[in-house]
């Protein structure tokens, strides 16, 4: 593979770097979180500069975020395109291409990121997930989630009766099925215009995961937050085109899957410890952060019992109920 720079400043590089010019590798690589975002501090950015230390600057990156290269759901294709050589990808953006991969969007799984991000990383070494991506023209080099996804909005939001026709932010059509299945209609929208969405009234509430918040500064035009829901998760997934890692040397394929499963493990745990200080940070500035009570649980529960068993029909695949199946087991909702 080859890339557009100048000569001179690739030989200096590689004589720094004590590497020949042939392993000498800057990849190009897209995301759409701001730098500032806790996915980008203590994910992307920190994976990186292990994979350079490890290869001894062999591999080196050339970042492109906040969709600086493409947008949220163009970054599959600006791999493939050859616009990009990686992607931190939003699994659910790419629900068309990656439906099974989907999954993580269901409720009622996952109870923290560390647990969620365990099970992602299982299903990525082996099984229908990893095929989805093989044939997408990807290699999956690690994965991790968001915490469970709660709902912001100007009001308190419990009962199914409250929720009824508000237009509610959600992240794919598998979440859009949570929120129709408590009587409110699911908007798909980037992340980074939720901001402006729900400043100007497009927006009634939003389902997000709590430790995202910062990065969108969303506790700024919301007056109330839970804590204790469950609608649904996120995935990230770090790919690089399938030709471009084929053509890296074993060692450095190792030292990237390395990084990554370690990069996955220490973002997810970042982002269950950042959740406790920041209900206790919004609370100081008087936003009702609140629990829902078992009977508002319970409630809740059974009207989104559906979604999975809708998810499955809508794959329309007989792969997709061997793949709840399996992330049943492993986020321990047999």
């Amino acid at each position: 593979m080859t890339h557009t720079r100048p000569i001179a400043v690739a030989i200096a590089t590689c004589l720094s770097l004590g590497v020949t010019a042939a392993s000498a590798e800057t990849l190009r690589l897209g995301d759409f979180q701001s730098t500032s975002h806790i996915v980008s501090v203590e994910g992307t950015t920190k994976w990186m500069a292990a994979v350079e230390k490890a290869t001894n600057g062999a591999i080196t990156f050339q970042h492109f975020p906040a969709q600086q290269a493409a947008k949220s759901k163009a970054q599959l294709d600006a791999v493939n395109n050859g616009i990009l050589d990686a992607a931190l990808l939003g699994a659910i953006y790419h629900a068309d291409t990656l439906p099974m991969n989907s999954v993580v969007g269901l409720p009622g799984f996952y109870g923290s990121a560390a647990q969620g991000t365990e099970a992602l990383q299982s299903m990525l070494a082996e099984g229908p997930l990893r095929d989805e991506l093989l044939a997408a023209g990807v290699t999956p080099i690690f994965g991790f989630v968001l915490p469970p996804y709660q709902v912001l909005a100007k009001k308190r939001l419990g009962m199914p009766a409250d929720w009824e026709a508000l237009d509610v932010r959600t992240s794919g059509s598998t979440q859009a099925m949570t929120a129709r299945a408590v009587g409110a209609v699911g908007i798909s929208i980037p992340g980074p215009e939720v901001y402006t969405a729900v400043e100007r009234g497009r927006l009634d509430a939003v389902l997000f995961p709590l430790a995202s918040v910062p990065g969108y500064k969303l506790n700024e035009v919301v007056s109330h937050i839970s804590t204790n829901g469950s609608f649904g998760g996120y995935s990230f997934i770090m790919v690089l085109k399938t030709s471009v890692f084929e053509g890296l040397s074993k060692d450095v394929q190792d030292a990237m899957l390395k990084a990554g499963a370690e990069s996955a493990a220490h973002v997810a745990k970042a982002q269950d410890e950042s959740v406790t200080g920041l209900i206790a940070q919004w609370k100081s500035e008087g936003i009702d952060t609140y629990t829902f009570t078992e009977e508002e649980q319970e409630t809740l529960r059974k009207a989104m019992g559906a979604v999975s068993t809708d998810w499955v029909e809508r794959i329309n695949s007989d792969k997709a109920q061997a793949v709840l199946e399996t992330y049943s087991k492993l986020t321990g909702n047999e």
